[in-house]
């Protein structure tokens, strides 16, 4: 494969992990370019998805797949719908209540989204391109689309602020209906999407990292981070730290490094809510974020959430808070979510006020096991999966509060 364009035209590319916000803040068009250089323009869709497979990145917006693996299933879609030609959308919707790194992308970067959507669209010769988002947050894309002639073609859309929303068939249903409920989850939106045409989402930090694969080369991407988790991501750090940030980070980073630079003491940090509601709690010693988390020692980064629980605060009462916001969010179109969700937090929240009861752990297990796989979409399989892991983060809060007792936050009965 020959050297990207901008590779081969001698335009320097940033060292170091500063590479999204490299154009400074809130950078126009004139300081992207002078930082990032031209678009390349004319890469199709295959050689395109094969330059994003060997600098081996991976979604940004939470799932953590491999993100050729979606450009080339949708350019090698086939069937009726496909003479209208594909869907390429940017999903900046960010429903994750601790996630602010695609809003704050959009409102510093908003040109490289733009050059990444740009360059998808062009590939597979997309009939339409969206850039979906919050409206607090398309005012900043708005006025660089103004910037941009050769961008007249993308449309914005408005999301609503639900944690649902981000959800790629959700998003796709809500530009088409203005309902953003996530559809069946065998439908594939490669090959029926928006108007049952194939539809391509990604999330607006994956896109920012392709353009600037196209122009750097695949070894570029790679220069940082480690072999299984190349590149850098953004995380959005909150909680018990000096202040709330975005960082961008090198893949495989080790998570105490990443809350020591945010300001973090490590001896009041009781646990971290890694990648969002439907996350994990973890203890940071010795776990690096990693999308290929694979081992004992990793922690998948999920939307990019490192959320600090400090040592004075209850990890089940704060669980608690978390699930019945998540009951909340059901989309209402299933069992699991309409009726088990809010069981689950039921029971929780027995559990965190000090429920003597020895029922409670054998019904949340229960419950878990009843929800987990059975919706519509992944919304209860991730709720599931934040209790088990405070089950097992908050070991010994669980048995001293089936005393009675609470030791963070003082007695429960």
């Amino acid at each position: 494969m020959t050297a990207p364009a901008n590779v081969a035209a001698g335009v320097r590319p940033p060292v170091g992990v500063n590479r999204l916000f490299a154009a400074g803040a809130l950078a126009g068009l004139s300081s992207h370019t002078a930082t990032y250089g031209p678009l390349p323009i004319g890469i199709a869709a295959t050689e395109l998805a094969d330059l994003v497979r060997d600098a081996g990145l991976t979604g940004r917006g939470g799932a953590g797949f491999a993100a050729w693996r979606k450009l080339a299933a949708t350019a090698e879609a086939r069937g009726p719908a496909l003479a209208a030609g594909p869907v390429v959308i940017a999903n900046g919707a960010e429903g994750e209540p601790l996630s602010f790194k695609d809003a704050t992308l959009l409102h510093n970067a908003p040109h490289l989204v733009i050059d990444g959507l740009l360059l998808l669209a062009r590939s597979l010769r997309a009939s339409r391109a969206y850039l979906y988002a919050v409206p607090a947050h398309l005012a900043p894309v708005e006025q660089a689309l103004a910037q941009r002639p050769d961008a007249r073609s993308i449309r914005v859309a408005a999301a609503p602020e639900t944690f649902i929303s981000g959800e790629a068939s959700a998003v796709v249903n809500a530009i088409q209906t203005g309902t953003a409920l996530p559809l069946d989850k065998v439908r594939r939106l490669s090959e029926d999407g928006l108007k049952h045409r194939p539809t391509l989402v990604h999330n607006v930090e994956t896109l920012a990292h392709i353009a600037l694969i196209a122009r750097f080369g695949a070894d570029w991407f790679r220069s940082v981070g480690t072999a299984d988790d190349p590149g850098t991501r953004l995380v959005s750090v909150s909680g018990d730290v000096p202040a709330e940030q975005v960082m961008e980070v090198a893949g495989g980073a080790a998570l105490g490094g990443i809350l020591a630079a945010a300001g973090a003491d490590p001896d009041g940090v009781a646990a971290v809510l890694a990648g969002g509601y439907h996350g994990r709690w973890v203890r940071p010693e010795e776990l690096r974020l990693a999308a290929a988390a694979s081992g004992a020692d990793t922690v998948r980064p999920g939307a990019g959430v490192l959320h600090v629980l400090g040592a004075h605060r209850c990890g089940l009462a704060e669980t608690a808070r978390i699930v019945d916001y998540l009951a909340g969010q059901s989309a209402r179109q299933c069992g699991p979510c309409m009726f088990g969700l809010p069981a689950v937090s039921r029971v929780l929240d027995r559990l965190a006020e000090g429920d003597r009861s020895p029922d409670l752990l054998p019904e949340l297990r229960r419950l878990g096991y009843a929800v987990a796989g059975r919706g519509s979409c992944h919304h209860p399989d991730g709720t599931v999966q934040l209790v088990e892991s405070a089950l097992t983060a908050f070991a010994d809060d669980v048995e001293l509060h089936l005393g009675g007792y609470c030791n963070r936050n003082a007695a429960t009965a």
